[in-house]
């Protein structure tokens, strides 16, 4: 299956990710409102120290990321819908920004106990080359969580299983680790590459 026939499949779940990222907006604006400024500038405290390993087996943390702006997307591979309808709209904005454009895109997991390195490896493969699978213990995970006011909690099944809810908003991290507001995935494409040109400093 080729990459644009996964994004329509994808896209088809869009609903759904509405649904889903107004809980995530809710969550930062609730973090927002109780949080005090980070500095003079008025900047917002989301944004921390987390170390995490890549679905490439490197350890990242966000010393790492230093001087390059990138997203944060929390999500796990077992989602049914929000997770690859959002990392589809993804690649698509990131095609359109181009390969040149420096940004680092993570998909961090909130499912480390299903979501292996391989499975993580094999599951960002289907979108843009960019993407980093994130995962590490629960600890490590729950610590990432804090740092950009994601929440996500473990819901059990009635058949013994157990799905994920969690924030599904993409952070926009900009080169300094200061938040610089959500990419929403409803907004038009165009918007949303605008909006990644400016964080890139490439709006020129």
């Amino acid at each position: 299956m080729t990459k644009t026939l996964r994004i329509i499949k994808f896209g088809a779940w869009g609903l759904l990710a509405f649904v889903a990222l107004a809980i995530g907006l809710g969550a930062i604006l609730e973090r927002v409102n109780s949080s005090p400024s980070t500095g003079s500038t008025g900047s917002l405290a989301i944004g921390g120290p987390f170390e995490l390993t890549a679905h490439t087996g490197e350890t990242i943390t966000n010393e790492d990321l230093a001087g390059t702006p990138y997203l944060v997307f929390f999500g796990f591979t077992h989602c049914p819908d929000v997770c690859p309808t959002t990392l589809a709209q993804l690649t698509a904005v990131l095609e359109q920004l181009g390969p040149q454009s420096e940004i680092t895109p993570l998909f961090i997991t909130v499912d480390p106990e299903r979501d292996t390195q391989d499975i993580m490896a094999d599951y960002v493969g289907y979108f843009d080359e960019r993407i980093l699978g994130l995962r590490g213990s629960l600890e490590q995970t729950e610590q990432a969580a804090d740092a950009f006011a994601a929440y996500f909690e473990k819901v059990p099944l009635e058949d013994g299983g157990y799905t994920m809810d969690h924030t599904a908003s993409v952070l926009m991290m900009d080169a300094q680790g200061e938040f610089a507001g959500t990419l929403d995935i409803h907004e038009p494409l165009d918007t949303q590459v605008e909006k990644l040109r400016r964080l890139t400093g490439a709006d020129a």
